[in-house]
């Protein structure tokens, strides 16, 4: 597999090389050995998750309290959907910034999202399934949300505005900039010295 990583720094798009013949296709979507060379420390799975949506849903932009937070591998394993990791860590290079991956059943791509990135995607068809592994389990006091639809943003979902598909919770969260101001978001230096953390228990 290919592991390129993106804009954002510490999240990277995987591109498995698949082995076809007469009955079918063959890869290996998820190599904790080759990530690990790339991030630096293996991954501690904790949780394995599964959504279905039909075409023009949005989920997101979620993301975790760190320390743990929650880093994401995420793959389509049917249909399609683009898949976006935001930059909300108070303080990066890159804050605000964005960049996307499209996953879907003919590339087969996954991405990794770290500890304290957003995240968030629209599904491009109907009944596309995403799978995620990741490195800690749900708890709901500390997730939190980003308004998708926030200009300051500007995600591109590649569809109109009105065949979005969005829950309340999605819509009611704050802008990134209400949830720098409340002090909600968290900040690049946390996240710099959890993943130093992380680097020196795989060494």
């Amino acid at each position: 597999m290919q592991i390129r990583e993106l804009k954002i720094p510490d999240s990277y798009e995987i591109i498995p090389k698949q082995f076809g013949d007469d009955r079918g296709v063959f890869l290996e979507w998820y190599r904790f050995d080759r990530l690990e060379e790339a991030i630096g420390h293996p991954l501690s799975l904790a949780q394995a998750n599964t959504s279905v949506s039909k075409r023009g849903v949005v989920r997101g932009i979620h993301f975790a309290d760190i320390p743990p937070s929650q880093a994401k591998y995420v793959t389509a394993t049917r249909g399609a959907v683009l898949d976006f990791v935001v930059d909300i860590r108070v303080g990066s290079p890159t804050f605000g910034e964005w960049d996307s991956v499209l996953l879907d059943e003919q590339d087969r791509r996954a991405i990794y999202i770290a500890e304290g990135l957003g995240h968030c995607f629209v599904a491009l068809t109907d009944d596309a399934t995403v799978s995620y592994l990741v490195t800690a389990p749900f708890n709901a006091p500390r997730e939190h949300g980003v308004n998708p639809l926030d200009r300051e943003i500007g995600l591109d979902f590649t569809l109109d505005d009105g065949d979005l598909l969005l829950s309340p919770k999605d819509t009611d969260a704050p802008t990134l900039a209400e949830a720098a101001e409340s002090g909600l978001l968290p900040t690049w230096e946390a996240a710099r010295a959890f993943y130093d953390s992380l680097n020196s228990k795989g060494n």
